[in-house]
């Protein structure tokens, strides 16, 4: 099993941590793993992505042009990585923030209004934890266990408080898909 996947937003949406937390909860999970960010000056505001590649063997390249799976948290993001992903590869998008959604026949394509559930939360930055939990319940790359194992890792021991939040984020997000 190799799965692909870019995830791409503005900058201080959380793209990194999304791909991140999954890099870490596949490594856990014995997996080989590459994640490689991308963004410059643009950080806040700007857009975003990074490229994590879960595999069971070992990965030749973290180079790819394309995808089995596209994230996307903005409307840029959908217009640049929408002709990315391969044929009968997935496009997560948030369908609450997006103006123009994806129109590709060939692929799973999966709206998920992701700020509003933020918005629901009443914290607009779970919105990628969010995004991961509608990610996850499609494709289980990972456990979910696990990704409560890699949060602990990633998020910095003051911000520890917040996990309960963000697993109830996770949740909501894989309660979007029926």
């Amino acid at each position: 099993m190799t799965h692909e996947a870019i995830f791409s937003g503005f900058g201080g949406q959380g793209v990194l941590t999304m791909g991140m937390i999954l890099g870490y909860a596949a490594i856990m999970e014995d997996k080989e793993v590459t994640w490689m960010p991308s963004y410059g000056p643009e950080m806040r505001g700007g857009t975003a992505n990074c490229i994590t590649i879960v595999s069971d063997e070992l990965i030749s390249s973290p180079i790819i042009s394309t995808f089995d799976s596209v994230i996307a948290l903005n409307q840029p993001s959908i217009d640049k990585f929408e002709k990315a992903i391969r044929p009968g590869g997935n496009i997560f998008f948030d369908s609450a923030n997006t103006l123009k959604p994806p129109t590709r026949s060939d692929v799973n394509i999966y709206a998920c209004p992701v700020s509003d559930e933020a918005i629901k939360l009443k914290n607009t930055k779970v919105l990628n934890m969010i995004m991961l939990g509608s990610f996850i319940k499609v494709t289980n790359i990972v456990h979910v266990e696990t990704i409560w194992k890699a949060l602990e890792l990633i998020l910095p021991e003051r911000y520890h408080k917040l996990i309960p939040l963000n697993q109830k984020a996770f949740e909501a997000g894989m309660n979007l898909i029926h």
